[in-house]
């Protein structure tokens, strides 16, 4: 059975609104969610470079392996048993511009935010997620 953490950025409210829905999913509770802005994330997670983290999407298996972008969120919601289609995402030719696009959304997701949810960044609501699974 695959657990995942998914080491996510907390003051992005796109980020949060996936987690949230990734949390709800996991009705077996093999998420574990990790916001990198934690004051004590580096303390409990030294080998993850918060800044790097915060750059690209990481998780981590609990086999110890580590994933990187779309990797992370393909096999996340894999592990809910939700979105089958994204397994394309992660074909030859289509990963390319998957990733290409991943990449775009990552460094604008700020700018995204505000234009889809109404606030750059995270204020007090999106801190509800818990930090170590279900």
């Amino acid at each position: 059975m695959t657990s995942l953490t998914l080491f996510y950025d907390g003051r992005c409210p796109l980020c949060v609104a996936e987690m949230r829905r990734l949390a709800e999913l996991d009705s077996g509770a093999r998420l574990i969610f990790e916001d990198i802005n934690h004051a004590d994330f580096s303390d409990r997670y030294p080998h993850i470079d918060p800044m790097a983290a915060n750059r690209i999407l990481h998780g981590q298996t609990n086999t110890g392996e580590m994933l990187y972008g779309l990797d992370v969120s393909c096999l996340a919601w894999k592990v809910v048993g939700k979105h089958r289609w994204m397994a394309a995402l992660r074909w030859p030719v289509i990963r390319w511009f998957a990733d290409i696009g991943y990449r775009w959304f990552a460094r604008h997701r700020y700018t995204l935010s505000r234009y889809l949810t109404g606030q750059p960044r995270c204020t007090s609501h999106c801190e509800n997620l818990p930090r170590h699974g279900k």
